[in-house]
């Protein structure tokens, strides 16, 4: 295993995506582990959309001096579950801006730094650019995840069958994750919520490669393992 190695400074992570649904998704093809994602720049919408009925309980907004990391386990599920709604949630009218968001999944990711570049180049894909995020702050728009099953998909054993020897690190997993990506936010006076179904995968690793699970990559968004 290679030896662990901390970014000693800040990662500058070049954010191209808007706010609006993704409209382009990004190839899959191997990178370090099977079936990891290529990212390109999908096109974007600044402005909520239409509010959509939803009988759910916000998430409450990040307030703090700084954002929380991902909670450090060896249970992969529960790992991916924290995983997933850092990754999804944000709130733009905080002091925080996209790569803060980044940073705490990156921060998450292999300590060898062997899949940092993917993984960083993964997460620009689901956060709005910085121009966008400006315009998301005059709405006071906030956004996250409510998480309905987090699961191995079956194809995920076909991905291990592929892998050449040595290309998967022991402990290398896959648990994909679907719910409902909620938005909320003030247009004028008025109070907006959207939601919508969404669905991608994380790719983990574990024991034995590691003591405690590390996030290596991610699928395209809407586009998981099943």
């Amino acid at each position: 295993m290679a030896a662990t190695v901390r970014p000693g400074r800040r990662l500058v992570l070049l954010l191209w995506i808007g706010f609006g649904v993704l409209a382009a998704l990004v190839g899959v093809g191997l990178y370090g582990l099977v079936l990891a994602p290529t990212p390109s720049t999908p096109t974007t919408s600044a402005e909520p959309t239409a509010p959509t009925a939803v009988a759910v309980d916000p998430e409450p907004s990040a307030s703090s001096a700084t954002l929380p990391p991902i909670r450090s386990t060896s249970d992969a599920e529960s790992f991916a579950r924290d995983a997933a709604r850092a990754l999804i949630h944000w709130d733009a009218a905080t002091d925080f801006d996209p790569a803060d968001y980044a940073q705490v999944i990156v921060d998450a990711g292999d300590p060898s730094g062997t899949e940092t570049a993917g993984l960083a180049s993964d997460v620009r894909t689901y956060l709005p650019t910085a121009d966008a995020w400006l315009a998301l702050g005059t709405y006071g728009t906030r956004q996250w995840l409510t998480i309905d099953e987090a699961f191995v998909p079956a194809s995920w054993s076909d991905a291990i069958d592929q892998a050449t020897p040595g290309q998967l690190l022991p402990g290398t997993i896959a648990y994909t994750i679907t719910g409902t990506r909620h938005r909320a936010g003030i247009v004028g006076t008025q109070a907006q919520e959207t939601s919508r179904p969404i669905a991608f995968t994380l790719f983990i690793a574990c024991e034995p490669s590691f003591d405690e699970c590390r996030l290596l990559r991610l699928s395209e968004v809407d586009n998981p393992l099943r």
